[in-house]
């Protein structure tokens, strides 16, 4: 795009991989630079590779490996689920990435072309208070690892973990206090110093996991059983818990996905994104699903019981130099996955609502003083606590991804009017009815119902509990059907659309 250059007015959310260039004709009520199309996409495969590795190299992704053994399958059987989700989890990213990568723009802009230039507030709110809730529970996760450091480098700091206030001991208060510094500090520094965090992290991870594999494995004299399930699942019941561990594996990258495009518009190209995908993903999860399978699987002989929590494999061991590099490596593993999951995305979304009054980094810091405010130490370890935050809020995830790939890939046939995402004209090709799409309402309020519904019905009722497993999917898909009949039915992408094309995005060149 040949676009005019304007004096910047705030350093850009993505300097220096690009800075965003506003047109002097785009509305600056949908506007500002760190919304704006970028002047420069230079990411490469490397880079996308280094973000999954942050995300799957974490505390709950080794956690959620072991989860699956509770399903009553064996090694083979766990490790077959997580590479098949983890190959659904590959389609769906390379889904969701290619608008913001073609456009250049995050994902609550990019919404706009599903939602409308001020019905995507809808699906960024969402999204945003979603991460807001995740992003307290993975700081304190990680507060946690901090503590077991501190009281073994200090034992004197014990008398700080034995009082409360407000649900918390002053050790945990300094541990989550200094990491919530620490990732604002990182965040602030803005997008170029997260990625070089990202290209640090997921390695440094690996390093320390393979140790600690390599340690459980001489524990055990090499001599450890992969099938340690006392139930032996055959047939259906197999058929079934794989994919449970299927669909447990997809909803936990449910957030990632979802936010993949505040990612991707930093891409050079669609294709790099897809070998970064290719690379992170199936090529990444293999090699840290064995060493999560194999290293839980090690704790059965070495410690009489079976122990899927990496930190407390890391506390059993023992030795302050052990727990010092676990706990620290842990530590910035969850930290990783935090600033990517959940500190970026929810700073678009609240910058989305008002980006003259909300810049990038006001977004994030919304966010993190909203992780502080819902205290999550006081819920996390509740199950009912849990289910009615985390469980309800992750269940309108789906929902949003389904209508997003619906517009854009069966509707509109991956066509993007690029200015027409930062107009509020009533000739704009998103500007609908009065900025909202009454279609992308309609679905979002379907699929939202029908997903909602398959986490309460058994919740309430006792019943059909492996229904809750399926949430993502059942909003996904009826929120793909849902809006797709809406969409047509209203010809949103009729003449308005057809008009606006002809004067500015042309077809994509990748399929």
């Amino acid at each position: 795009m040949n676009q005019p250059e304007l004096p910047d007015t705030v350093e850009a959310a993505g300097f220096p991989p690009g800075r965003g260039v506003p047109r002097r004709a785009y509305d600056p009520r949908l506007t500002n630079e760190d919304l704006a199309p970028l002047r420069e996409q230079r990411w490469g495969s490397y880079n996308i590779f280094a973000f999954w590795m942050s995300d799957v190299h974490s505390v709950g992704g080794y956690a959620t490996a072991g989860a699956l053994f509770a399903l009553g399958m064996n090694s083979l059987e766990v490790f077959v689920a997580l590479m098949a989700g983890i190959a659904i989890v590959q389609v769906f990213c390379n889904l969701v990435a290619k608008p913001s990568q073609q456009a250049g723009v995050p994902y609550p802009v990019a919404a706009r072309i599903s939602f409308g230039v001020l019905g995507a507030n809808i699906a960024a709110i969402i999204r945003g208070s979603i991460a807001i809730a995740w992003f307290g529970v993975q700081t304190f996760l990680a507060a946690k690892s901090l503590d077991i450091v501190f009281l073994k480098l200090f034992p004197g700091m014990e008398s700080w973990d034995q009082h409360s206030f407000l649900g918390l001991s002053a050790l945990g208060y300094l541990s989550y206090a200094i990491l919530w510094v620490v990732q604002g500090l990182i965040f602030w520094r803005g997008m170029e110093t997260i990625r070089r965090f990202i290209d640090f992290a997921g390695p440094a991870v690996y390093v320390v996991m393979v140790a600690l594999c390599l340690y459980m494995l001489t524990k055990a004299h090499w001599n450890i059983s992969l099938d340690f399930s006392s139930e032996h699942l055959h047939g259906w019941a197999l058929v079934w818990a794989v994919l449970a561990g299927i669909a447990t594996t997809v909803s936990y990258f449910s957030g990632p996905m979802l936010n993949f495009g505040d990612f991707s518009r930093y891409a050079r190209s669609f294709d790099a994104v897809k070998r970064g995908n290719l690379l992170g993903l199936p090529f990444n999860f293999f090699f840290f699903s064995i060493l999560s399978v194999v290293t839980t699987a090690a704790t059965l002989p070495v410690y009489g019981r079976l122990i899927t929590d990496p930190i407390d494999t890391v506390d059993q061991i023992g030795t302050t130099f052990a727990i010092l590099v676990g706990g620290v490596t842990f530590v910035t593993a969850t930290v990783g996955i935090n600033i990517v999951a959940n500190f970026i995305s929810p700073a678009f979304d609240f910058s989305n609502v008002s980006p003259q009054r909300i810049s990038w980094r006001m977004g994030g810091m919304i966010a993190a003083v909203g992780s502080v405010v819902l205290t999550p130490w006081n819920w996390y370890a509740n199950d009912d606590a849990i289910f009615w935050t985390l469980g309800l809020l992750g269940a309108l995830i789906g929902p949003l991804f389904g209508i997003l790939i619906a517009d854009f890939y069966l509707v509109r046939q991956q066509r993007i009017v690029v200015d027409d995402l930062f107009t509020l004209d009533p000739d704009g090709a998103y500007h609908y009815t009065n900025g909202y799409n009454p279609a992308a309402v309609k679905a979002v309020v379907i699929a939202g119902a029908c997903s909602l519904a398959s986490v309460l019905v058994p919740k309430l009722s006792g019943e059909a509990e492996w229904l809750s497993k399926y949430s993502w999917f059942v909003g996904c898909g009826v929120g793909l059907a849902a809006y797709y009949v809406l969409a047509l039915a209203a010809d949103v992408a009729g003449v308005r659309a057809r008009r606006g094309l002809s004067r500015t995005t042309p077809a994509p060149a990748e399929a």
